[in-house]
């Protein structure tokens, strides 16, 4: 992972656009193009956005990802701790006994 984000910010510092990339422009950013990812399933089924749109939803899809590690770089946060954190949050929102099956938010479980 760390690879991978140094890879991402190499790229950025190249064309010196870290100076356009404040949390809050990344957070718009992460917004942005997860909307241009869900306009691919607009109006279609599962298999015909994918059978239709399926390279698209890939490089929007790596949009998200690259702002979202951008934001966690900058922000100096660890993507494994702050994602295993989470599961261990959402383990007990959604115990297994409550919610297997269910698609109901953990306040009407």
């Amino acid at each position: 992972m760390e690879e991978l984000i140094e890879k991402i910010n190499h790229f950025r510092d190249e064309r010196d656009w870290r100076q356009y990339h404040q949390p809050k422009d990344l957070a718009i950013s992460v917004c942005l193009e997860a909307s241009e990812l869900l306009e691919n399933f607009q109006w279609l089924s599962d298999e015909e956005a994918i059978e239709k749109n399926k390279e698209n939803i890939r490089q929007e899809l790596a949009d998200v990802l690259i702002y979202s590690l951008m934001l966690a770089s900058d922000l100096n946060l660890d993507v494994h701790e702050i994602i295993d954190s989470k599961m261990k949050l959402n383990a007990i929102k959604y115990p297994v006994d409550k919610s297997k099956g269910s698609r109901d938010k953990y306040t009407e479980l």
